[in-house]
């Protein structure tokens, strides 16, 4: 995006399920033959792994007008202290402004307590809160499993302990009721995340129409229709729930479910999240390509697989790319291994040079649409190795 030369950009911090991947379970009671995702995190390091997965969770660097920097956190969950150690050093995020939760499940919330190793320090807890926007119910269920960090006064006698200082904010599951964090509209999605649940989506961004939804087993009618292209009209980017490759899940979208979705709504890109060790990110990103590729969507529409390590720039939210329609432009670094092995056989790259695509092969990928599965920890942008080793991917 580009305001007046300044650029926003969405940070995925995290994009696999509740367990993370690697499985635990696939290292301490290995199967014949093994996981060979959740092996191949024992020999490759993390940051260069898009396999390598935390809890689902997005850094919104949202640059204002003024050319002021606000880091909008959605969700902080179990893996917070690890993604803060690996994302927000490498990125250099100096602090949370605001945090939106979707939902009150421990892969969004159990965080919460480390969020104040994002906030200044103050042995007397002097310090401006930061604000949580939230549902009634998250607020209810949070403040009996975090009763230190609801607001209140010390009683005479009582110690004063240094804890996160949070201001909950409700906010209401009602696609009419917009709110503001840190000077970015957001507008509420309410889902259904099991039939006896409401999660939160949300949709934000000026030029760029970006929808988040990481927990959904099913759209209200409503709600779809707030981010269809035959309804309020086009996204430029879907971030959708994908649990499992195959069949069904009770409380969440599996592959087959969101691929129905991806074509009912119809957004120029869309990029998957929430995923378990089922999924290989360069193999299952050949395989939506060649979906796309067949599916033939207009619009250039484009599904990725996407890991964390995944830096997106926004329009207004994100410098234009050379495409008029399409208004963000996604970056994959590659590992350093790969683009030698492609220098040494002579292979350029076509556009931006030196930049390797998120998806392997030569295909131009302008020509087709494309779905693919978004890496969790490892950096589409901005590679502390070779930064400058990126490719446009649309």
């Amino acid at each position: 995006v580009s305001n007046g030369g300044r650029s926003s950009s969405l940070i995925f911090l995290g994009t696999g399920c509740s367990s993370s991947v690697p499985n635990a379970r696939c290292l301490i009671q290995p199967t014949d033959p093994p996981c060979v995702v959740c092996t191949q995190s024992l020999s490759v390091p993390p940051e260069r792994n898009p396999n390598y997965r935390c809890n689902t969770s997005l850094l919104i660097d949202y640059c204002q007008d003024d050319g002021v920097h606000k880091y909008i956190l959605i969700d902080v969950g179990k893996t917070f202290r690890e993604q803060v150690l690996r994302w927000f050093v490498h990125h250099k995020v100096p602090q949370v402004d605001s945090i939106v939760l979707t939902h009150e499940h421990a892969d969004a919330v159990l965080g919460l307590d480390d969020i104040r190793v994002v906030q200044p320090f103050s042995a007397t807890n002097d310090i401006d809160p930061t604000p949580v926007y939230l549902s009634q119910y998250a607020m209810d269920s949070l403040a009996i499993k975090f009763p230190y960090l609801m607001k209140k006064k010390l009683k005479e006698g009582e110690e004063l302990r240094r804890v996160s200082q949070l201001d909950w904010k409700i906010i209401e599951s009602d696609p009419e009721k917009t709110f503001m964090a840190s000077g970015l509209v957001f507008v509420p999605l309410p889902v259904i995340h099991g039939e006896d649940y409401v999660s939160l989506g949300f949709l934000f961004g000026k030029k760029s129409r970006v929808a988040y939804i990481s927990d959904v087993s099913r759209f209200p009618a409503s709600t779809e229709n707030v981010i269809s292209k035959s309804g309020a009209g086009q996204l430029d980017l879907l971030i959708l729930d994908t649990l499992f490759k195959e069949n069904s899940h009770n409380v969440h979208f599996c592959l087959p479910q969101t691929l129905d979705a991806i074509k009912r709504i119809c957004p120029k890109q869309a990029l998957l999240i929430g995923m378990t060790h089922e999924f290989d990110h360069y193999k299952d990103n050949m395989l939506l390509a060649e979906w796309s590729r067949r599916l033939k969507i207009y619009d250039h529409a484009e599904v990725v697989l996407f890991s964390c390590r995944a830096t997106l720039y926004m329009p207004n939210l994100v410098k234009t790319t050379r495409r008029a329609n399409l208004s963000f432009t996604v970056f994959a670094v590659s590992n350093p291994e790969s683009l030698a092995e492609r220098s040494s056989r002579g292979g350029g790259s076509r556009g931006h040079h030196h930049l390797e695509p998120l998806i392997p092969g030569d295909e131009p990928l302008e020509a087709f649409s494309h779905v693919g599965v978004a890496p969790d920890e490892v950096p589409v942008v901005g590679h502390p190795v070779a930064p400058q080793r990126r490719r446009a991917i649309c």
